[in-house]
């Protein structure tokens, strides 16, 4: 009975992962929840986790939703699905570090596109403030991910 309910604890902790750090949305340190991104990006692209590509992009419309965009993150989040669902030269799941450096191009990519719009300084500052932070906290979430689920 205990190891089932243990079992159970490790199936869904991606999936309460995401909701903690999108509930966890703050101004300055988590807008719209952007940090739910992370195990959003992780837990499909390079541990793919049962029914986590459906509740990803649910949760990429509930960050659209909070950060007043138009579905600009779930539609980022299909068009990476996409690319990786016919691309067969790079195996995700094999690269160093958790794969850090597809995220930095996916979460870059996606801030400079939504912020080119309306650049100044402050604009400008707010994009590498987010981008920094995102991808300070990549390894320590995605780490904390793997060692729960015991995935090493």
């Amino acid at each position: 009975m205990k190891e089932n309910i243990v079992n159970f604890l490790r199936k869904i902790f991606p999936f309460l992962t995401v909701i903690f750090l999108w509930r966890l949305a703050a101004p300055f340190w988590n807008p719209g929840g952007i940090l739910a991104l992370i195990p959003i990006f992780f837990c499909t692209f390079i541990r793919p986790t049962p029914w986590f590509m459906p509740f990803g992009l649910l949760f990429c419309f509930l960050i659209d939703y909070n950060l007043n965009t138009l579905c600009y993150w779930t539609a980022i989040y299909c068009l990476c699905y996409a690319i990786n669902g016919f691309q067969i030269f790079v195996d995700l799941r094999d690269m160093d570090y958790n794969a850090i450096d597809i995220f930095m191009i996916f979460i870059g990519v996606g801030i400079f596109l939504s912020e080119i719009i309306h650049l100044n300084w402050t604009v400008f500052g707010r994009m590498v403030w987010t981008f920094a932070w995102i991808t300070t906290l990549y390894l320590p979430i995605t780490n904390f991910i793997r060692t729960v689920g015991h995935d090493r």
